[in-house]
Order: C-alpha cells, then structure tokens, then sequence
C-alpha cells in the first residue's frame, strides 16, 4: 500500500484511489476476507462510504457468525534483547542496509522458506 493514501475507521484501513476517467474516489478495505469495496464524488462522500462499508462488513460477520479479520497497517513494533539488537544493527551496516531492511529480509526469507 506504499504511497496510497488511506482512511482509518474502527480499527479498519481502507486503500485510497482516484479515477480521473469516472471522477471519483473508490477504495476498498484491507487485510480482510473478501472484497469490500466503496467509493465516492468528495473525500466527505467517499470517507462515509468507507464508513458504512466497515459497519456492513461488521454486521455482515455477526450475522454469518463470521470472526471479523482487522486491517494490518504493516508497521509494527518488535522487541529485541540489547545484545540482539546491536548484532542486527552490526549485520545490517555490514550489509549495508538500514536495520528495517534487514529485519524485513530476514522475516520475509523466514516466512518463503516456511510457506
């Protein structure tokens, strides 16, 4: 999602584009289990659209007896013992990388060779 911008709503992200050919808004939410899509003429139009999206998509779930999933922003944070942290932060200048680089390497290989 870099560089889209995004709306925020009961803990919920929804991505942000623009059609100039239609002139509109549209989006959809993110990091749940189907597409759910919204979108509108204004920013006021399309953030009461995203808004009645979520709250749908909720109502949706409970009456499906479905566990809504959340939206993940992608950032989170990770604690590391001090001596951990400096042997990252030693490998990651070695690599010449910057210490998120390399962290978001190391899971992503982790992630690939358990997939």
């Amino acid at each position: 999602m870099n560089g889209m911008n995004t709306l925020t709503y009961k803990g919920y992200i929804g991505s942000v584009a623009f059609s100039e050919k239609d002139g509109v808004f549209f989006g959809k939410i993110e990091g749940i289990n189907g597409l759910v899509n919204f979108e509108g003429e204004s920013v006021k139009e399309l953030t009461h659209a995203f808004h009645e999206a979520v709250d749908d998509y909720l109502v949706y779930c409970e009456e499906n007896n479905i566990e809504p999933h959340k939206s993940y922003s992608g950032s989170l944070t990770v604690k590391f013992s001090p001596e951990t942290h400096s042997r990252i932060a030693i490998l990651a200048k070695q690599a010449g990388v910057s210490i998120n680089a390399f962290i978001k390497a190391a899971v992503e290989k982790q992630i690939a060779a358990m997939s």
